[in-house]
């Protein structure tokens, strides 16, 4: 009885694979995670090599991935695990945020880039949270890009007037969530969703929703955008 109960438990724990170059990152990590009830470490990795082992051996749920692994790309590793496992959830660290971290990161498929130094409760509930489709970006790395990007520029424009409905999605975009959750949140449809993205990009002067959320923090329209 004992053991199923706790094979339920063990099941229902999001399954954690530790990715960095750094020995004492990835241990104290792991003894982090062992904490936590709904979470747990399945092993840790420096170099690539191991990492494609433990995901073939252990098929974690998400990936804590370092940008460098040494001489070596962690978003090139990540977007190589993803071709693999589609549902995988890979989460981004980085010491040296740009924009062309972010946009690399986007491109590979990852769900959230965080600052390496940034707080443990922070990192635990991203690892809770962030799903396949969105990229949750830290405020902190979100200042930082505003104003490589020329946010002095962007704020003192004219600042966009946006509804209360494209607000509502720019905030969900900004929290790192895509557009069929972003639908379902606020009850309307998926199309309906992307016509409210489309504007968005439109009056922000973007390229793409990363860009748009970038230019709407430059512009004073997000207040603190977290994770989660």
């Amino acid at each position: 009885m004992l053991a199923r109960a706790q094979a339920r438990g063990d099941q229902a724990r999001s399954r954690v694979l530790v990715v960095d170059d750094h020995r004492t990152f990835t241990d104290l990590t792991s003894l982090a995670l062992a904490t936590e009830d709904d979470l747990q470490c399945v092993g840790t990795a420096t170099d690539s090599a191991r990492a494609r082992r433990l995901v073939e051996q252990h098929h974690p749920d998400v990936v804590l991935m370092d940008v460098n692994l040494g001489g070596e790309d962690g978003l090139v590793l990540t977007e190589e695990l993803l071709r693999l496992r589609p549902t995988l959830r890979v989460v981004v660290l980085t010491a040296y945020a740009d924009l062309g971290v972010l946009r690399r990161a986007a491109a590979a498929g990852a769900c959230a880039l965080l600052p390496k130094n940034g707080s443990l409760p922070e990192l635990l509930e991203v690892l809770r949270t962030a799903r396949p489709g969105g990229l949750v970006v830290h405020p902190s790395l979100l200042r930082r890009l505003v104003g490589e990007s020329g946010g002095a520029t962007a704020s003192a424009s004219p600042v966009p007037r946006l509804t209360a409905r494209e607000r509502a999605v720019l905030d969900r975009l900004a929290q790192g969530h895509d557009v069929r959750w972003i639908a379902r949140d606020l009850d309307i449809t998926v199309n309906t969703c992307r016509g409210y993205v489309k504007s968005l990009l439109a009056k922000l002067d973007a390229h793409s929703q990363l860009e748009a959320v970038v230019a709407a923090t430059a512009h004073g329209l997000l207040h603190g955008p977290g994770p989660g």
